[in-house]
């Protein structure tokens, strides 16, 4: 009572209770906590709070827990600014920030694709729930919540975001800023789904697929439908051929070189371009030679078109959910097998896939560079006869001057006898 009534004067004035602790009432009616001690010598004061925020009672324990520090030989009023500090510090810990310090960490020691691939999922799909959360008020609860809300629309792709949040934990726990990897067991948590493939269509199916992208009655661009046709017949990645650069084409020697750092293997990949992908660049270069990339997007022509561009072309054209970008790569196996008779690693390795063993991985760097090459322009004379156009074998290539094209070097003229 004496504490909640006493009265402001005109200067500064204490209550004093016992040992050193006492409330300071000042002029403008504020009162406060505190008290004297000695350590080492020296006078000190130590700030408890502000009466009536601190009762009495939580003063006299506060002083209590002080002693006892003093007593330990460890000056209260230090370790009380270190707890402050260190509030401070954990506050500014949130997911966010440490997930960025941990991408930033490793991320030398990853490609750069895969890097990016990391940061965007963590955009995307993380940071909007739980970046603004401090790590040390994050729960598993909380975490599963964002988890679960991925996992409606993209089961795969929460699974790859709680191996992400895993090891932003195990890296907040190793430079001592959590204590536990909050993700642990909630994969338990996930509905069980089986993983399947791209949709693609059966070989037998291949006609009437080649029908639908000549007539091209879903009035897809131009660009777009000769986009879908250079994937019929070099059967890369998706963002292999989007991404694709005119610098890259070699018309003279027919080949397509896909540097390094857009593979997902992480190597140079050569794809032999037969007459018929030869005569769609052609059309092409005529659309968009001009650009850098082979299919700049329509509204940012600076940048590649989007990789949902060719997937709704094949939507618009009755393939929903039958046919994908990706779903060209496994036509050529069928054909390459069932109907050319070519055994599997030629066809394998145009396909860039990994040597499935690490022995294979370590000594078996066999290219199969002259196979390969024929195959791709069998491959292209079959899907041809099955729309009953003659094998483009009279494709006539004479070699002009590099201003012809503008590409630096020499382009060629050709002409397709029908």
């Amino acid at each position: 009572m004496a504490c909640r009534y006493a009265k402001p004067q005109t200067k500064p004035y204490k209550l004093y209770d016992i040992e050193g602790l006492y409330l300071r009432i000042m002029p403008n009616g504020s009162k406060y906590w505190r008290y004297n001690f000695k350590f080492h010598g020296k006078s000190k004061t130590y700030a408890i709070g502000v009466f009536p925020n601190v009762s009495l009672k939580e003063a006299r324990k506060i002083c209590d827990e002080a002693k006892e520090s003093i007593k330990a030989g460890i000056d209260p009023t230090i370790l009380k600014t270190k707890a402050k500090q260190l509030a401070a510090f954990n506050s500014d810990q949130t997911f966010e920030t440490v997930a960025r310090e941990w991408h930033q960490h490793y991320y030398k020691t990853w490609s750069e694709k895969h890097a990016d691939y990391i940061i965007r999922r963590l955009e995307l799909h993380a940071f909007p729930h739980i970046g603004r959360y401090p790590l040390n008020q994050l729960t598993p609860q909380i975490i599963l919540t964002c988890l679960q809300r991925i996992e409606k629309n993209a089961p795969e792709i929460a699974r790859r975001v709680l191996q992400m949040c895993s090891k932003v934990f195990q890296y907040a726990s190793l430079t001592g800023r959590l204590d536990k990897d909050l993700t642990f067991g909630l994969k338990g948590a996930f509905k069980k789904y089986k993983k399947g493939h791209y949709a693609a269509i059966d070989i037998s199916e291949l006609p009437e697929l080649l029908a639908a992208i000549n007539s091209n009655e879903a009035r897809a661009y131009k660009q777009t439908n000769l986009a879908i046709k250079l994937l019929l017949y070099t059967f890369v990645r998706t963002g292999e051929l989007i991404n694709a650069k005119w610098s890259e084409i070699n018309f003279a020697n027919a080949m397509w070189t896909i540097p390094a750092e857009r593979m997902k293997m992480d190597l140079t990949h050569l794809v032999p371009l037969s007459k018929q992908a030869l005569s769609v660049l052609y059309e092409l270069k005529e659309l968009t030679g001009h650009r850098e990339y082979l299919f700049p997007s329509i509204p940012y022509p600076r940048k590649p078109m989007s990789d949902c561009t060719i997937l709704n072309a094949l939507k618009r054209m009755g393939y929903k959910n039958r046919m994908t970008g990706h779903g060209f790569r496994t036509l050529p196996l069928g054909v390459g097998k069932e109907i050319l008779n070519y055994p599997h690693h030629v066809i394998d390795r145009q396909l860039s896939h990994a040597p499935k063993s690490n022995n294979d991985r370590a000594y078996d760097r066999a290219t199969f560079l002259p196979q390969r090459k024929q195959f791709m322009q069998e491959y292209a004379d079959y899907l041809d006869s099955l729309i009953g156009t003659k094998s483009k074998k009279d494709l006539a290539i004479t070699l002009t001057e590099a201003h012809s094209y503008n590409l630096g070097f020499l382009s060629m003229s050709y002409k397709i006898n029908q």
